[in-house]
């Protein structure tokens, strides 16, 4: 019976991405439209081999036995959800060490990491606190207000603690690269993250001026780690790019809105309890086994 429910759940989540793929959204949907079936496929299959890891390798459900070896892959599934913890852990731990090997200077009353590169590199790296870090050739390259521009964006990911929500749906993204459309609903949720950063930065500083300097990062990239580090290169596909630089662009509609303070970007960020509170109905099944 155990199998049975680590097969079921198998199913639904992949049958999950394929329906999400062809849902219509509107533009104001896109987080929630990826962010749930992102969430509602790992969340499930955790859910699922946790009750059957707790309800162990003896008893019935509905009348059938369970036997062992839908036990033996629930821990084993429950294993490799471990290792995969730690080892993004220690990437954090080997990413911070490395940070104290490298000069601090001070930029806009900010303090930053100085990486000695002349490639055009700004990000926010680590964990709940992060660093600030950016390269020589961009400090060079740059004229000052776009440096300004790049920092502010680089404050917003700092500002909504990006590096710790992505910790947690980059290991997601880790233990369940095997299922369908993950690596789409990955770039949707970071392209939505430097959307968002984009926003907040351009209520501080003239968004001509950051995406004047967007632009001129993705002409010399530097790519980032694969861990929690919130770049401002990041999503900056071709398609992507101008994506971002059309939001920038002030209509007279949006001009508005970015030069009122405290004013929310016009994008939902709800967090998608549907998705959630479903991913969550496997635990029920710990009711029927006795």
């Amino acid at each position: 019976m155990h199998l049975m429910l680590i097969m079921g759940a198998i199913a639904l989540a992949i049958l999950s991405r394929l329906v999400a793929k062809y849902r219509p959204v509107t533009p104001a949907q896109r987080w929630t439209a990826a962010l749930g079936p992102f969430l509602f496929a790992p969340l499930l299959l955790i859910c699922t081999v946790g009750a059957v890891f707790c309800m162990g390798r003896e008893g019935h459900m509905l009348g059938l036995p369970v036997g062992s070896m839908g036990w033996g892959l629930a821990a084993a599934f429950l294993l490799l959800l471990a290792v995969a913890l730690l080892y993004w852990g220690w990437q954090i731990w080997r990413s911070r060490r490395a940070l104290r090997a490298l000069p601090l200077v001070d930029i806009n009353s900010l303090t930053a990491h100085l990486l000695d590169t002349p490639a055009l590199f700004a990000a926010q790296v680590g964990f709940w606190q992060p660093h600030l870090v950016v390269s020589q050739g961009l400090l060079e390259t740059l004229p000052v207000e776009q440096v300004a521009a790049v920092l502010a964006h680089e404050q917003a990911h700092a500002y909504y603690r990006d590096t710790f929500w992505f910790f947690w749906l980059g290991w997601l993204r880790q233990v369940t690269a095997w299922l369908p459309h993950t690596e789409a609903l990955w770039q949707e949720l970071l392209l939505w993250r430097e959307l968002r950063a984009d926003r907040w930065a351009a209520q501080r500083v003239d968004p001509l001026l950051l995406a004047e300097a967007l632009v001129q990062v993705v002409k010399s990239p530097l790519k980032s780690p694969d861990l929690p580090c919130a770049a401002f290169g990041d999503a900056s596909s071709h398609s992507r790019l101008a994506e971002r630089v059309e939001a920038l662009i002030p209509t007279v509609e949006n001009t508005a809105m970015l030069n009122v303070p405290g004013q929310s970007p016009p994008i939902e960020a709800r967090l998608p309890w549907p998705w959630l509170l479903a991913a969550c109905l496997p635990l029920c099944s710990l009711l029927a086994h006795h």
